[in-house]
């Protein structure tokens, strides 16, 4: 079973939505890339969520049954809910008052060990001219970005040329009606 865990920092002092936008960067990455992206944000709330990162990934280091390799740790979930906000006012004009609103956000991000890959008995190669291991048919498969290749046709036609009256491939230009209509007159 692979290892998870998971750290939160709460009452940060932003808005659960600034937050949510640096946690979409990470969201799925490795811990070390994701460590450089916080590193090299241009976000305020990079470094808090930098911190969280580093605190989940000492608790995943510390559970039962981790592997010890935190290169095989990568960022599992991560999320902003939105905490308590105050309510401040600030003088306006004309004995006024405008309300401000400071918000804050509770900070999640969770780790997880992927899981490893145990190589299966590579099967056997398919006989020459054998039938096709593939599910369509149709000999081996191409490399990848590799077309397909063009299946031969009996006989190709050609589409036949449309008269300009009829709404024909060619447009006639202002100019040549125009010369059009003077060699007439």
């Amino acid at each position: 079973m692979a290892v998870q865990a998971h750290a939160t920092a709460k009452y940060v002092r932003t808005s659960a939505q600034k937050a949510g936008l640096v946690l979409d960067l990470i969201r799925g990455r490795d811990v070390n890339a994701a460590l450089a992206t916080l590193r090299f944000a241009r976000k305020g709330v990079a470094r808090d969520i930098e911190k969280v990162l580093r605190s989940a990934i000492a608790n995943a280091s510390q559970k039962d049954g981790f592997g010890g390799d935190v290169e095989r740790l990568f960022v599992d979930a991560c999320y902003a809910n939105q905490g308590p906000s105050q309510k401040r006012i600030r003088p306006a004009p004309m004995g006024r008052a405008f309300r401000i609103v400071k918000r804050t956000a509770h900070l999640t991000v969770q780790v997880a060990e992927r899981p490893v890959h145990i190589a299966a008995r590579e099967p056997a190669a398919p006989e020459p001219g054998g039938a096709s291991t593939r599910p369509g048919g149709g000999g081996p498969k191409r490399p990848r970005g590799a077309k397909p290749k063009a299946k031969p046709t009996a006989a190709r036609k050609t589409p036949a040329k449309r008269s300009p009256k009829t709404g024909g491939a060619r447009k006639k230009t202002a100019a040549k009606t125009g010369r059009a209509k003077k060699a007439k007159a």
